[in-house]
């Protein structure tokens, strides 16, 4: 097969030679905790509170504010009403590349119907303002007199703390920055950087074992009961018992996911169907988990009985009526599975639920969000193109929202993260986002994808930093296209080596996916109710990570039907075969002689392994270390990126893209769907007829030694026969020997017509000449 050819220069890596201090020896205490971004200075003001402010208005009061203004930026905090004393306790940060005051200026106003009225002012040189380094302690703010326009003391005192500082400065996720300045108070917290944790997810087993004594309102027929359960969102039913009495018998499993903090309880109901679509409950429970057991290994949890409830109309009132019904549950929290919550090609997280079964980490990785460039307008604002862009990393349980900057095609965020590693075959995701809630955002106002990178740790050099700029790809049913570059910089630490190469030989998940596993059916639905559950309550953080965003790096989507995806699939699948079909091609040429030499060659090499059997496998690892040192040379010196080619996005028919992104159920019209149906009607026929040729194959196998053809049987039965006694006569070597020449013999005594085996194989009887 040939090599596909490669993707464009646009669609393609570039390495990048960033300002940054990874790896430099400086006096800077910053060189050694942040040093993969590029330092940018900032200008601090914290405003704490005031005491002693005069009234102004006729009433004697004063409903006060701070106003931050430094040349042509300005930022307010929100005004108190008739309050002499208030607390602001924000934080304002200036860009020190963008200032051209030199003079800082902290304004005391009261709040007024027309004009707002000057209490007093605070000003500061701004050549004069100390630099802080962390890990220097916060500056402590200070109380300073407020003076009128004219420089003459005014009444009341203003606490503040200013000071020169990075974005390595604790105060900068939360401060108002000026490069937002445009965006109103209610947005100021849709803009901040942010670190959020997924929520602890368990999986909880419901083992329906029985019930006793249960009461049918028709006594006169053989009950069909089942149990039901429902746990937020989730619900699932166990089978029909097939012991239709009043004591039936399941003994089945039920999984949910859950997560901590434990809201809802589960709901137990068990049902008796009797008739079409017509459940009648017999009895209900409810059970609290914060009461539930947890599980740490494979060892089963007590059983329990509980009691059966049930509600009866009297006199059109709902009364509780208890009785002796009861059912036999033995339910457990797992701590022994790791909750599936992303894709499984790309899963950063492999750990159990339970922490006592966490194995110490490998090593630390650090990740540098610098820049990116070139970003395409997301949406229109006074009738031009613009784009509020942030970006997004999730790590294992943690994730990060760096801040929006505001209105740029170029952002520089230039904010670095770090995360324990467990795994070394783990992922990060990193995707890019246009801010679409900074001005209130409509109802249906969504956060839009600009554009996704993964990078596979196993794929880092330790202790390496990987400077590049990442294209940023995202598929459209008009195709797929290039929405700009992201600027990322990328070092993993490992702690010790021996550590993370024993990790290599350690199952890939936690050892009760193996000892109790579960169905391939059962992990999907769970992985889906775990993105479901990740996404609600992220969405409900402050600023909250909204749920397409949540989706979107969790691929929800991943597992629908897409042509692209299949045809993809088979050609990653022809390029795994493609050397096995090199191998045979050269072993052909052998055969025929193409090159005596080799084959000569060949023969005498043959001819040693035969003789010296010993060598055989110390001759096989010594080619594949030779080979694996030979390849060492054209080794990947960049991490691996989207790859446009190999999802067959660059080369995808419109239709097809018109199906990957159509709905579930589809939206489209009917003539529409009736050609997308044929199509699959004909791609299944071909299937089916390629796995019929491989039942063929398989059963004229069986049909060696299953006497269906009398004849074959027995010529094979007595060449067997004949086979074993030469065998035991005939030294090994000998026989491998004549094969193998035999084999390699030359094309003039070769026939092409096919061998006597492959002749008397396709002349086997198969039962495809059975099917209907």
């Amino acid at each position: 097969m040939q090599k596909p050819p490669p993707q464009s220069v646009d669609f393609a890596l570039k390495q990048t030679s960033p300002n940054i201090r990874a790896g430099a020896v400086t006096g800077d205490k910053l060189s050694c905790t942040y040093d993969l971004v590029e330092q940018m200075q900032y200008l601090y003001v914290r405003v704490v509170k005031a005491k002693d402010l005069p009234g102004k208005d006729v009433t004697g009061s004063c409903d006060p504010y701070v106003e931050v203004k430094l040349g042509n930026y300005k930022g307010v905090t929100k005004h108190f009403e008739k309050k002499s004393n208030p607390e602001w306790k924000q934080v304002f940060g200036f860009s020190k590349e963008r200032i051209q005051a030199s003079i800082l200026e902290v304004f005391v106003k009261d709040k007024d119907v027309v004009v707002d009225d000057l209490i007093g002012r605070v000003v500061f040189d701004v050549n004069e303002i100390p630099k802080r380094v962390p890990p220097d302690s916060p500056l402590a703010p200070q109380w300073y007199r407020l003076e009128d326009r004219k420089g003459n003391k005014a009444k009341g005192e203003l606490m503040l703390a200013v000071w020169m500082g990075t974005q390595a400065d604790e105060a900068f996720p939360d401060a108002w920055h000026s490069d937002a300045a445009s965006v109103g108070p209610d947005g100021v917290t849709n803009i901040r950087s942010k670190v959020y944790l997924s929520p602890k997810l368990w999986y909880v087993r419901v083992n329906v074992i029985e019930a006793q004594d249960l009461v049918p309102s028709d006594k006169g027929r053989f009950p069909e009961v089942f149990v039901k359960a429902v746990l937020g969102n989730q619900a699932l039913r166990t089978r029909i018992s097939p012991s239709k009495t009043i004591n039936p018998m399941w003994n089945e499993d039920l999984m949910f996911v859950v997560a901590e903090p434990f809201e809802e309880p589960l709901f137990l109901s068990v049902e008796d169907r009797v008739g079409s679509n017509k459940d009648e409950t017999l009895g209900k429970c409810v059970i609290p988990l914060q009461v539930v057991q947890r599980r740490l290994d494979h060892k089963p949890v007590n059983s329990r009985w509980h009691n059966l409830e049930k509600h009866v109309i009297v006199d059109g009132e709902k009364k509780e009526m208890k009785f002796a019904s009861r059912i036999h549950l033995r339910i457990c929290l797992e701590g022994g599975y790791h909750v599936l919550d992303e894709s499984t090609h790309c899963s950063s997280d492999l750990r159990p639920t339970a922490k006592q079964l966490w194995r110490p980490n490998i090593g630390i990785l650090e990740l540098g969000i610098l820049s990116a460039h070139g970003l395409m307008p997301m949406k229109t604002k006074d009738g031009r193109g613009t784009t509020d862009a942030y970006c997004v990393a999730k790590y294992g349980q943690k994730w990060i929202r760096t801040r929006t900057i505001v209105d740029n095609f170029m952002p520089r965020w230039n904010e670095q993260y770090t995360w324990e590693v467990f795994d070394p075959c783990t992922v990060i995701t990193i995707g890019v986002f246009d801010n679409g809630h900074i001005h209130g955002g409509a109802g249906g106002a969504k956060d839009a994808r600009i554009g996704k990178v993964r990078i596979r740790l196993s794929t880092l050099e330790a202790d390496r930093v990987y400077t590049h700029s990442y294209p940023l790809l995202v598929l459209h049913s008009s195709g797929v296209k290039k929405t700009g570059e992201v600027q990322l910089a990328v070092r993993f630490t490992c702690s010790t080596l021996i550590n993370m190469l024993h990790m290599y030989s350690h199952p890939l998940l936690p050892k009760m996916h193996y000892i109790h596993p579960l169905s391939v059916i059962q992990l999907d639905s769970l992985r889906h109710q775990a993105m479901q559950i990740v996404s609600v309550r992220l969405s409900r953080a402050e600023p909250p990570l909204r749920k397409e965003v949540v989706e979107y790096m969790l691929d929800v989507d991943s597992h629908m039907w897409s042509m692209r995806r299949s045809k993809a699939n088979f050609f990653r699948i022809m390029g795994v075969i493609s050397g096995l079909i090199a191998v045979g091609k050269w072993f052909d040429q052998i055969c025929n002689w193409r090159n005596p030499i080799t084959t000569i060659l060949i023969h005498i090499l043959f001819i040693i392994l035969v003789l010296y059997p010993e060598l055989i496998l110390p001759t096989v690892f010594l080619y594949l270390f030779l080979i694996g040192i030979w390849n060492y040379r054209w080794r990947p010196l960049h991490p691996p990126h989207m790859d446009t080619r190999l999802s067959h996005a660059d080369a995808a028919h419109p239709d097809e893209l018109d199906e990957e992104f159509d709905t579930f159920p589809t939206s489209r019209p009917s003539d529409i769907v009736r050609m997308r149906y044929d199509r699959l009607r004909s791609i299944g026929g071909r299937v089916q007829t390629v796995i019929g040729d491989l039942a063929t194959q398989g059963e004229r196998l069986q049909s060696l030694l299953s006497w269906r053809d009398p004849r074959a049987t027995t010529l094979f039965v007595t060449f067997c026969l004949i086979a074993a006694i030469v065998l035991y006569v005939t030294p090994f070597q000998v026989v491998a020997l004549l094969i193998g020449l035999y084999a390699l013999r030359h094309p003039r005594f070769r026939h092409k017509l096919p061998s006597v085996p492959l002749n008397f194989f396709r002349r086997l009887p198969a039962r495809s000449d059975s099917m209907l």
